[in-house]
């Protein structure tokens, strides 16, 4: 009876450590076991007080034996249980660790894609900012050139208008040693010497100081021209009498004359008009014959308009 005791108390303690099936099976074959105990005591009690023969004990060891060969094999069966389950419990371990260092793994990869995500969206951020900024750089330039090329157009044109009404002031004096023409955005008013001066001289005559007077007339109404006064002479040195020392000192003497008779008319701004000599340095024409020559005895009139506005769109861009 104490081995039949011991055999339930192993078997509950085993059947603890089994699956939830095997341990449910286990705690049913118990039971069953325990009714099967408690018959058997009864009926020893009977044996014991009756004095059974010896046919009954008999069947009682028969059937102690047979509750150890189940005994025996419900031990297998749990042995074999807790192999499985330490099989189990391995196999989900390995798949527990694999997942985790998978999902670690996806993890770092994904905060590395994402950390080039960001990096990306900032450079495209930086790149159309860059093309926003270029584009409205670019729009303003534009915009200036346009301007520019409206200013242009406007001073070409007035340009144009101060060439029509010089011509028109000058018609008398044209084909006598003066030419007007427009090139480059300027007007280049020419008269001979033999229009202003005497040979030698840089004293104007009287009808040189008409055509210049004429001139100063459109000069007036044109008040942002830049007027430039230029003498020049050919290469015969000069050999005049009084305080001229050579042809440079004689074509600027010249050009102050011209400048002289300008200022003469308060309404053309002093500030405007620049006198200079350029003496045999600057032909026009051979010195070779004396058409050549006479053609570089001059005085040349440059206008410009002044540039202001457009030198100011020219450094804003």
């Amino acid at each position: 009876m104490k081995n039949l005791l011991i055999l339930f108390t192993i078997t509950a303690v085993l059947s603890s450590c089994v699956s939830s099936q095997v341990y449910e099976d286990l705690k049913d074959k118990n039971k069953s076991l325990r009714a099967e105990n408690e018959s058997l005591m009864a009926r020893l009690d009977g044996t014991s007080n009756s004095n059974t023969d010896a046919y009954s004990v008999a069947n009682l060891q028969k059937e102690v034996a047979n509750l150890t060969t189940e005994k025996t094999r419900l031990a297998m069966e749990l042995a074999a249980a807790k192999v499985n389950m330490a099989t189990l419990q391995a196999s989900y371990d390995a798949l527990e660790a694999n997942s985790s260092e998978a999902l670690t793994e996806n993890l770092e990869r994904n905060r590395k894609l994402l950390k080039q995500l960001e990096a990306k969206e900032k450079a495209l951020a930086e790149e159309e900012a860059r093309l926003r900024t270029l584009e409205k750089k670019l729009k303003d330039r534009s915009q200036r050139v346009e301007e520019l090329e409206g200013i242009i157009a406007a001073k070409d044109a007035k340009m144009r208008a101060l060439k029509d009404a010089i011509s028109a002031a000058l018609t008398n004096f044209e084909g006598n040693g003066l030419t007007v023409e427009q090139r480059d955005g300027k007007v280049y008013v020419s008269m001979e010497n033999k229009l202003l001066f005497d040979s030698g001289s840089w004293a104007v005559n009287s009808r040189g100081r008409q055509a210049v007077e004429q001139l100063g007339a459109v000069l007036a109404k044109n008040t942002e021209i830049a007027v430039l006064i230029e003498g020049h002479t050919d290469n015969v040195p000069y050999g005049g009498n009084g305080n001229i020392t050579n042809n440079w000192d004689l074509s600027t003497k010249r050009a102050t004359a011209i400048v002289e008779i300008l200022t003469e008319n308060s309404s053309i701004p002093k500030d405007n008009l620049t006198a200079a000599g350029r003496g045999e340095f600057a032909p026009v024409a051979p010195n070779t014959s004396a058409a050549g020559k006479a053609k570089n005895r001059r005085i040349e009139i440059i206008l410009t308009p002044k540039l202001d506005e457009i030198n100011k769109l020219l450094n804003e861009m």
